[in-house]
C-alpha cells in the first residue's frame, strides 16, 4: 500500500496518506457531524458539529498513527527496516522490509499496535473523567476512547493480516518451530475470519442494514485477499527455496551504443536475434545503463525512431544491485522494497546480467507448472 501524498517523517519514519483515505475520513466526519454530536448537542450549531467531527476524525486518525508506530518502532529496535506507514480506508499500516527472524520479535512487533491503542483507551477514558463537567470534550473524549478500544480489540482477532494473527502465527511458529506452518494457519484463519465478515454482512444487507452490511463485506473482502496473497507469497517462497538468481537472469546482454535509436535495435539486434538486454556503452565503450526489452515495450512505437538508447536506458546509479549467487526470493523481496522492476546482476562487482520482477514470476510459474 503506497502513500500517494507525502506528509513527512516521524522518528525517520515517512508518514503518507492513500488517496482512499479522505474518502472514509469524509464519511466519519458526516456521520459525526450529522449523527452523533448532532445528537448529544442539537442546541449547537451544525458548524459547530462540523468543527468538533474534524477534530474528532483526526484525533482518531492521529490514534491509527500511532498504533502503526507501535509496531514501527520495536521493529526498528530490531534490526528491522520500516519503508514508512500509509493511511489509508482501512485505518493503517505499517510496511516492514522484512518478516521477523524469530517468533519472539514477531509476537512484540504484532502486539505493540494494539498495546498502543489500549494505552490510549486509559488516556482518553482520564481525559473523559476530568472534563465531565464540560459535555462538549468529554462526548468527544468518550468517542475516541470507544473507537480506540475497537481499534484494539478489531486487530486482536487471531487471522491474518491482523495483529491478532501475526500474534497466532507467532505462538504456533514457537510451538511447532516451522515458520511455513505457522503462517498457513495464521493465513487459514484469517480467511475464515474473511468469510464471516462476508456472511455477516450479507446477512445486514437483508436485514435492512445496507451500508453497515456492505462495509462488512468490503472488510471481508480486503481480509480474505491479504490472507490470500500472505499464502501465496509463501508458496512462491517454497518454490524458489535453493533458487539463486544466476539460474533466472538474462546473461546475453550485449553492448550497444547511447547513439543507437530504438528502431535500428529492434531491426538489427531484437527481431533477428531475440537480444532481450543491453549494457548501453559512451564512445569510449564504458557501460553507462541498461536497457531491457520491457523499457522498450513501454514506448510507444511512434517514437521509436526518434528516441535513442541512451536516451531510454536506466543509468547504473539508479539500479539496485543483487549478487548473482543470492537466493532468487530475497532479490525479488529487494526489487519490491526499492519499488523497481529490475535489478543488476554483479559478480565482484562487475554487471554480468539482468534480472526482474517479470523474469522472477515466469520462473516460478514455470516450477509451479512442472511441479518443482
Amino acid at each position: 500500500m503506497n502513500a500517494n501524498i507525502k506528509l513527512g517523517r516521524i522518528w525517520g519514519i515517512p508518514i503518507g496518506l492513500h488517496t482512499s483515505w479522505f474518502l472514509v475520513f469524509g464519511l466519519i466526519t458526516l456521520s459525526l457531524t450529522k449523527g452523533y454530536f448532532a445528537q448529544e448537542y442539537p442546541q449547537l450549531s451544525t458548524f459547530s458539529h462540523l468543527g468538533l467531527a474534524l477534530a474528532t476524525s483526526l484525533l482518531f486518525f492521529g490514534s491509527v498513527l500511532l498504533h502503526e508506530l507501535g509496531h514501527s518502532i520495536v521493529a526498528i529496535r530490531n534490526q528491522i527496516p520500516v519503508k514508512g506507514i500509509t493511511l489509508f480506508i482501512f485505518g493503517g499500516v505499517a510496511q516492514i522490509n522484512r518478516e521477523p527472524d524469530t517468533p519472539g520479535v514477531e509476537f512484540r512487533i504484532a502486539i505493540a499496535g494494539p498495546l498502543v491503542s489500549l494505552s490510549l483507551v486509559g488516556l482518553y477514558e482520564g481525559f473523559f473523567l476530568l472534563s465531565n463537567h464540560i459535555p462538549i470534550l468529554s462526548a468527544s473524549s468518550a468517542y475516541l476512547m470507544r473507537l480506540n478500544l475497537t481499534l484494539a480489540l478489531f486487530n486482536l482477532i487471531p487471522g491474518f493480516p491482523l495483529d491478532g494473527g501475526r500474534v497466532l502465527r507467532a505462538l504456533v511458529w514457537k510451538a511447532t518451530k516451522s515458520y511455513d506452518r505457522a503462517t498457513r494457519i495464521a493465513s487459514a484463519a484469517g480467511k475464515a475470519i474473511a468469510f464471516g465478515f462476508i456472511g455477516f454482512g450479507i446477512m445486514g444487507v437483508f436485514a435492512g442494514q445496507t451500508v453497515d452490511g456492505l462495509w462488512l463485506v468490503f472488510i471481508g473482502w480486503f481480509l480474505h485477499n491479504a490472507a490470500s496473497s500472505t499464502t501465496q507469497q509463501l508458496r512462491a517462497q517454497q518454490l524458489l527455496r535453493g533458487v539463486t538468481v544466476k539460474q533466472a537472469m538474462w546473461q546475453d546482454c550485449s553492448e550497444i551504443q547511447g547513439l543507437t535509436t530504438i528502431n535500428q535495435l529492434v531491426k538489427e539486434r531484437i527481431t533477428p536475434n531475440g537480444q532481450r538486454c543491453f549494457f548501453v556503452t559512451d564512445f569510449q565503450g564504458n557501460p553507462q545503463g541498461l536497457l531491457t526489452i520491457e523499457d522498450i515495450f513501454r514506448l510507444p512505437q511512434q517514437k521509436w525512431r526518434f528516441v535513442t538508447a541512451g536516451q531510454l536506458m536506466t543509468p547504473f546509479n539508479k539500479l539496485i544491485k543483487v549478487d548473482v549467487d543470492s537466493e532468487l526470493f530475497a532479490a525479488l523481496k529487494t526489487m519490491e522494497e526499492s519499488d523497481t522492476s529490475q535489478a543488476q546482476v554483479v559478480e565482484f562487482n562487475r554487471p554480468v546480467g539482468i534480472i526482474s520482477r517479470d523474469q522472477v514470476l515466469r520462473f516460478l510459474q514455470l516450477r509451479s507448472e512442472l511441479g518443482a
